[in-house]
Parts: C-alpha cells; sequence; structure tokens
C-alpha cells in the first residue's frame, strides 16, 4: 500500500509519497516552486540537493527537479518584446520563484499522486502579461515518477510558453553515455554543432548542451545507474549541463530551445480556454 505523509521542516511543509517498505519515494516542497526535492529508488536518493538554497526563499534552487514555464533557460538581457511591449522574465521563467498550491492527492496499492497548482496573478502578469492555471501531478509508482502537466491558458489571446524540466541528478562522474537516436549536439560552449558518438563529458563545461529528440526516449547510463526517460512529443529536446566539483549532472527536458521568446520560431501557442497537457517520465533501472 502507497501511502503521503506531511511534515514540517524549515518552515516548510513538505510531502512524501512513499511505497509500502518506503524504499521508493518522492518527496514535494509545494511552497518552493511546487519542486520535488527527492526521488528514491530501491532505496537510494537519485537527486542532488543543496539544502542551504531550499531554505532560502531568495535563492534559486539548486537541486531537485526545478519546474521551468513559461519559458526554459535565458533571454538576451532578461527582457523580451510581446505586441509592443518590452517585459523583463527571470532566467527559466516564474513557476520555480512562486508557491505553489496542493489540490489533491491519492494512494492505493498500486501508486501515489500528488496534484499541485500555480496560477497568474497581478505580480506574474507584471512579467508574463497572460491568464494561467498550471497544475502538475506527480505519481510514484515502484520506480516509475511520472510527472503530467496541464498549461491552461485563461486569457483571450493565444499564450505563448515552452516549459520544460530542470532534474538535478547526484553523480561524481560527468561522462554521459546516452542511448538516443540523434547523430548531433549544439555545444554552447562554443556555439556549434557537433558529431553525437554515444557518450558526451560534460566535466568542466561551463555551458549546456543540447540534443534533439526524435523519438522521445532516451537511456542515460550514470555511473552505475540507469535512467530511462520517455516524453510525450512536445518535448523536442534533451539539455545537459552540470557545474563544476558539484556532484550532480542536469538532464533536462525542453519543448524548445533557449532565447525562444527572442526568436518567436518554436513556441507553443495555447488557444484561449484551451490547454497544453503533456508528460515526462523518469525510471531509474
Amino acid at each position: 500500500m502507497y501511502k503521503i505523509e506531511t511534515y514540517e521542516e524549515q518552515s516548510f511543509t513538505m510531502y512524501q509519497l512513499s511505497n509500502e517498505d518506503e524504499s521508493s519515494w518522492i518527496t514535494v516542497c509545494p511552497e518552493r516552486g511546487g519542486i520535488i526535492i527527492g526521488y528514491g529508488v530501491d532505496g537510494a536518493e537519485q537527486l542532488y540537493l543543496n539544502k542551504e538554497t531550499l531554505y532560502d526563499r531568495k535563492q534559486n534552487i539548486r537541486g531537485g527537479i526545478p519546474i521551468l514555464f513559461p519559458i526554459s533557460g535565458q533571454l538576451e538581457s532578461g527582457k523580451y518584446d510581446w505586441e509592443g511591449t518590452t517585459y523583463k522574465m527571470p532566467n527559466h521563467g516564474l513557476a520555480r520563484i512562486h508557491p505553489w498550491e496542493v489540490i489533491g492527492t491519492t494512494s492505493d496499492e498500486d501508486q501515489a499522486s500528488i496534484s499541485v497548482l500555480f496560477e497568474s496573478s497581478i505580480g506574474t502578469k507584471d512579467v508574463f502579461p497572460f491568464d494561467f492555471e498550471v497544475i502538475f501531478t506527480y505519481t510514484l509508482r515502484q520506480n516509475q515518477l511520472f510527472i503530467h502537466q496541464s498549461y491552461r491558458n485563461l486569457g483571450e489571446k493565444d499564450m505563448p510558453i515552452y516549459p520544460g524540466l530542470h532534474p538535478y541528478f547526484k553523480t561524481k562522474s560527468k561522462l554521459l553515455s546516452l542511448k538516443t537516436d540523434t547523430a548531433t549536439y549544439y555545444d554552447y560552449n562554443d556555439d556549434s554543432i557537433k558529431e553525437f558518438t554515444g557518450k558526451i563529458d560534460i566535466e568542466g563545461l561551463k555551458e549546456a548542451v543540447v540534443l534533439e529528440n526524435k523519438h522521445q526516449e532516451l537511456e542515460a547510463k550514470i555511473e552505475e545507474k540507469d535512467l530511462h526517460i520517455e516524453t510525450a512529443t512536445d518535448f523536442r529536446y534533451t539539455v545537459l549541463w552540470a557545474e563544476q566539483d558539484k556532484e550532480f549532472v542536469c538532464i533536462e527536458p525542453w519543448t524548445a530551445k533557449t532565447g525562444e521568446l527572442n526568436r518567436k520560431e518554436e513556441l507553443i501557442m495555447v488557444e484561449p480556454t484551451k490547454s497544453l497537457d503533456t508528460w515526462v517520465s523518469f525510471q531509474v533501472l
């Protein structure tokens, strides 16, 4: 029987979903951007987390699985133009820096789920002039973490988005073996397209590299762990990034590349009263 428990930590309410013997779990901190801060498989934590950044509301969290919405990545000078007005937008958007609300939990013999909500407000509309409702449902099922996402446009004009996820997986090695269908990748460190040979060493790289997904399926070997990632077709890219001397690698499903709200070539336009419903699945094998 799966279960859901809550506990307080540094003034934050945490929700932990786990199986009966607590060998698999996910831990969610709704107040800090609806973020997953823990994902356990076979009794071992799979995610890196810098707890100092988690507890400090003024910092962006380094670790867990931050939610990237309405954009993934950065913009030129942190700005974009929309219908004749210039707006400032933080890196990776708004979702990770605002509190989310828990709107439902369920558990039974096979799985446990939690749904969290982020809504537009006066503050968000100064940065992103749209009315929206975003609901994430996190589901733990054995060794699988399934993330269903709904991005609903509550306004009267088409809403541009290109969301993503930013998972930090624990590892000492930055050498990644990847099984995917792409033949090349783009390296932001020297702005060049390079041949993909099945392995990428991101040790010492300051900027990210990005692979284009054709069949929305990727297998990665991180030290002794085999990670299987599947996504809906909306997630066209996988971004790889690491930080010097930190024991993690980020393997990030994105729907468009960084800077898209400046280029406006691959934006997802959500029509009024409609929603983009999509998903990502992680499994450690």
